[in-house]
């Protein structure tokens, strides 16, 4: 069995092995950018982070059987402030016409946005290839266990969440949208502009055009990409519209990769979530299939969750005793819960 929990600093080499193998813009292969991931989750799932809108929590799949982090997912409670705010490109559709020439268009146009406030962004979705077709279905335990944390916890993030998804990229891992648009006014590659953008980006603000861009310019290949799902982000795609997410007309500056958002309240997950009270009896039956946590206020992890079955008695919860094991609670502890299947 696999158990999701909050990072702790002795993941460390964990992450780091993890990162070599993937070298991916959620989980990158630098031992100070990991290090600083863990340092913050830490002081966010102990509230030493005192403002819960500048908290950043980051999950991990651990696979028990061979003590290996196999993936990890991340909240950050808000994208977008007024030191690094939110920035996107909105997509609309402009229709041109020539009475002269009896010619009809419809255009494209992509208009930079900031957004100072931002939403609770969920992201840093990874998982160990060798992993990603087994029946545990770790993808989906690591997308499920950010909805649980938020039920369990609504009034540390916004009301409105955004997913930003990968587009498909070019084969050596550039963004054919960046060749025709962000490279021409920063003179940056992509990977770099990408990286320097996760500290500062006032470069964005000053050197993008602040009027409209027309996508007819682009090469049509490129403009067939805006808005597009990249091949390995479909799954999470048809994921996300299943418990309530929609794209929103938003694409990432960067990449062009879509952005797609919900209400926390209209979430299926969130809806559906509730907790009980564990029994005093272990679950020995066939019953429904849920993602199961505690939190606690002390200790090494905060957070512990697990995928399980579980049949409820009304206020009452039973479940079987390795979950029990994994989650290390007892009779009359309070869980949280939400469908997996």
């Amino acid at each position: 069995m696999m158990v999701l929990r909050d990072v702790s600093k002795s993941d460390l080499p964990g992450l780091k092995r993890l990162a070599a193998v993937l070298n991916s813009v959620n989980l990158p292969h630098n031992d100070d950018v990991l290090a600083g991931l863990i340092e913050k989750s830490v002081k966010s799932f102990t509230g030493k982070v005192k403002d819960p809108f500048e908290r950043e929590y980051l999950f991990v799949l651990e696979d028990l059987r061979n003590e290996t982090i196999i993936g990890t997912s991340m909240i950050i409670a808000q994208h977008g402030t007024w030191e690094a705010p939110h920035i996107y490109f909105q997509v609309t559709e402009a229709e041109t016409y020539s009475a002269t020439i009896d010619k009809h268009f419809r255009h494209k146009v992509l208009s930079i946005g900031y957004n100072y406030e931002g939403p609770t962004e969920i992201g840093g979705l990874v998982v160990d290839p060798p992993y990603r077709s087994g029946p545990e279905k770790p993808g989906k335990q690591l997308s499920y266990v950010r909805f649980l944390f938020m039920a369990m916890h609504k009034k540390l993030f916004r009301q409105r969440v955004l997913a930003e998804l990968l587009p498909p990229l070019l084969p050596d891992g550039r963004s054919a949208l960046w060749e025709s648009i962000g490279k021409k006014f920063t003179e940056l590659e992509y990977t770099e502009a990408d990286k320097l953008s996760r500290q500062n980006k006032e470069f964005i603000k000053e050197l993008f055009p602040s009027s409209d861009i027309w996508a007819t310019l682009f090469p049509e290949k490129v403009q067939k990409l805006i808005g597009e799902v990249g091949p390995e982000t479909r799954g999470v795609q048809r994921m996300l519209e299943r418990i309530g997410f929609k794209y929103v007309d938003h694409i990432d500056p960067f990449d062009g990769g879509p952005h797609y958002e919900a209400n926390l309240d209209d979430v299926s997950l969130i809806r559906r979530f509730r907790t009980a009270t564990l029994g005093d009896k272990h679950l020995e039956q066939e019953a429904d299939e849920c993602l199961v946590a505690v939190t606690r206020t002390t200790g090494a992890n905060r957070f512990r969750a697990v995928r399980s079955q579980v049949r409820f008695d009304d206020q009452v919860v039973f479940i079987p005793k390795r979950a029990r094991e994994l989650l290390k609670v007892k009779a009359g502890d309070k869980l949280s819960i939400i469908p997996f299947e």
